[in-house]
């Protein structure tokens, strides 16, 4: 066991054992966490009550979660003079499950972003997004309720690796003239350069866990979105990966929508449809048609603006989760940013955290604790006591503030 200094392990919690491809988490496991910068420390306090509250609830004190605090972002640079220990990482790792609030990245210079920093150390390769409405939120869209969809992302590989240099820098220039010279290929003068990995091995490990996730959920289809028709070895690659892993790994259990068409449906009716929708497409899909759209699996880039732009059809981040998931690991956070301006106020809206907790709790195998909670929010929004982006969204609502939100979720946990 790793020897820490900067954090305290709980003496009650026992350690999530990773065996042979199975979670096993104990009654008392202990669970790293970090607060988040900004309004992060507003946020966890009302998510972790929740939390606490749906455990108990749950499991009548038979299961309690041990949190132990471990540090990243601003309070960790200024503590520790570290943006991200070296503890922490090994925290994350050791115990298996952790959450987190949302973590400072400077645009530009500065410090490389923390959240794909700990993604690509942990090698937790798949940011899972689920996005549903919840009935009385207000949508810029007519039918938010046709959007139900989970987006599994690669979260190690694209442009989001990290391997670019600055326009005018000698490794830009060194690596521009070795690629004129060696392959004919022509960049301008002063280009800043970056590399856009997309491995075999990668994506099929990510695209496999969101064929399974619709084969045990019972889900229609898993849609590939890429932009294959331009980027023809990088995204095309993925697309072409896609449709292997489901004719190696899921034969049974899987069929192509080309097949489909050929076969007719009532030939496979149980089975899951494999397709894929290049990407530009694909936004406008889920904007006339997204009830057809049940499982998405998409390289990182486009990931990342897909999954945003779904949530802002059914209300925004502010009830966006999302969870980072590997082989036996797991960090699952807020999906939006840290709203300094918001912070210490007692007024940013703690749902992207809480719904994170949901999808933890299920990760970890606590169900009860985790629809316990989903019933909370749902009772919450009913009653129309939300914060104020929700508010603003929702005539005849009351504004209240984080904590109150969290006491309203709690209160909505009794309501069955």
């Amino acid at each position: 066991m790793p020897d820490y200094k900067l954090s305290t392990v709980p003496r009650n919690g026992e350690r999530a054992v990773f065996d042979n491809g199975t979670l096993s988490v104990p009654n008392h496991p202990i669970i790293p966490f970090v607060e988040g910068d900004g309004t992060g420390p507003d946020i966890w306090r009302a998510s972790v009550r929740v939390f606490d509250a749906a455990v108990e609830k749950a499991y009548g004190g038979e299961r309690k979660v041990e949190w132990m605090e471990v540090f990243a972002g601003e309070k960790a640079f200024k503590q520790f003079k570290d943006w991200l220990p070296q503890e922490t990482v090994d925290a994350m790792a050791e115990f298996r499950v952790s959450i987190k609030g949302p973590l400072t990245t400077p645009v530009g210079g500065g410090i490389r972003s923390l959240n794909v920093t700990l993604r690509q150390v942990l090698d937790l390769y798949a940011c899972i997004r689920p996005v549903r409405y919840f009935e009385g939120v207000g949508a810029p869209v007519k039918e938010p309720e046709k959007v139900d969809v989970v987006i599994f992302r690669e979260n190690t590989e694209d442009v989001y690796a990290g391997i670019e240099w600055k326009a005018g820098s000698a490794e830009a220039t060194k690596l521009r003239n070795y690629i004129k010279t060696e392959f004919g290929k022509d960049i301008r003068e002063n280009s800043a350069i970056g590399i856009k990995p997309m491995s075999e091995f990668g994506s099929k490990r990510l695209i496999e866990m969101a064929i399974r996730h619709a084969v045990e959920k019972c889900k229609e289809s898993v849609t590939l979105v890429h932009k294959g028709n331009i980027m023809k070895f990088t995204e095309g690659a993925f697309r072409d990966w896609g449709y292997e892993v489901a004719k190696e790994k899921f034969a049974g259990s899987t069929v192509t929508e080309a097949d489909l068409s050929k076969g007719g449906k009532d030939s496979h009716a149980d089975a899951v449809v494999i397709r894929d929708r290049i990407a530009d497409s694909m936004f406008q899909q889920m904007l006339l048609r997204p009830s057809e759209y049940s499982v998405i699996a998409t390289p990182n880039l486009n990931g990342d603006y897909l999954s945003d732009a779904a949530a802002a059809q059914v209300g925004g981040l502010g009830i966006a989760p999302g969870g980072n998931v590997g082989d036996g690991v797991a960090v699952f956070e807020a999906t939006h940013g840290t709203a300094p301006k918001y912070a210490n106020l007692d007024k940013i809206n703690p749902g992207s955290v809480i719904l994170s907790g949901v999808m933890m709790f299920d990760y970890m195998g606590w169900p009860e604790a985790a629809k316990l909670i989903v019933k909370g929010v749902e009772n919450a929004i009913k009653a129309k006591r939300v914060t104020y982006d929700l508010a603003r969204q929702m005539p005849g609502s009351t504004e209240v503030s984080t904590s109150a939100f969290g006491d309203a979720v709690i209160a909505g946990m009794a309501n069955q």
